[in-house]
């Protein structure tokens, strides 16, 4: 009798080993289950979060008087709602250069598609998809500044987005042709361009795409264009499920030529 109990209790003490082993393995970070819950969760919500601009015409606009968001970047979130949860029902939270990190780490987006250029430093923080649009740096400047070229901004102040890579980019090329420049950085796109208006700056530089929102009958956008922009939909660390599910949309979209519908539609090409 001893014996036998020294073996059941041995024999239990395997299959709670083993029960244990099993319970660890599905919760762990990193297993199907687990990365499957990103994506579950959005589903049961039953509707998308996506952090779009506002402010860039063409990408994420919103109408003043409709107070609808629309662009390129929309349809584009509607496309991975559809994806996710069946319909294209999504929330959207206005963000900025500086705002759309924070949005993600906090957790009131699901994902940010706001013209986020995808670089090895941000990597870093947040999950990043293959491009799905890819764009350069320019130059809008006021037509009768007598400004045709970067190096003709010497001395002169550029107006760039806060936390945006543009800073870096119109720097770097400032210095390969020897003008010295100087910065001044703004929250929002319209600031700039009031700024640039007003002679509170010389030039107003961003991505090309986005400027072209901008250009009115008294701006031109310069020739120059630089560092290479490649737009990516960004996601929170550890959110590998909403990663894959976003790469898998972008990848069918550019397959079937949607993405391309897409671009050509809000006139981007």
């Amino acid at each position: 009798m001893k014996k036998a109990g020294i073996v059941l209790t041995s024999l239990l003490l395997m299959v709670g080993l083993v029960t244990g082993c099993g319970a660890t393995a599905s919760t762990a970070p990193g297993s199907d289950s687990a990365v499957a819950a990103d994506v579950k969760a959005i589903q049961d919500r039953g509707v998308l979060k996506v952090g779009v601009k506002v402010d860039v015409p063409k990408f994420g606009y919103k109408d003043p008087k409709t107070g609808q968001v629309d662009g390129f970047e929309i349809d584009l979130a509607k496309a991975m709602a559809k994806k996710i949860i069946g319909t294209e029902k999504i929330e959207t939270t206005a963000v900025t250069a500086k705002t759309r990190g924070p949005v993600l780490d906090s957790g009131d987006v699901d994902m940010d598609i706001s013209t986020f250029t995808i670089n090895e430093e941000r990597k870093k923080s947040y999950n990043f998809s293959d491009p799905y649009f890819t764009d350069g740096v320019r130059l809008l400047v006021k037509k009768n500044a007598g400004i045709k070229t970067l190096k003709d901004l010497n001395g002169k102040k550029i107006g760039v987005a806060q936390s945006a890579t543009s800073k870096k980019a119109v720097q770097a090329e400032a210095d390969k042709v020897g003008a010295k420049v100087s910065f001044l950085e703004f929250g929002t796109y319209p600031e700039i361009k009031t700024a640039l208006d007003s002679g509170r700056v010389d030039c107003f530089s961003v991505d090309g795409s986005i400027l072209f929102g901008y250009l009115d009958d008294s701006t031109t956008i310069l020739p120059d264009s630089f560092s290479p922009q490649e737009y990516g939909v960004a996601s929170k660390k550890g959110n590998d499920g909403i990663a894959k599910v976003v790469n898998e949309t972008i990848a069918d979209l550019k397959k079937s030529g949607e993405l391309d519908k897409m671009i050509q539609k809000w006139g981007l090409k």
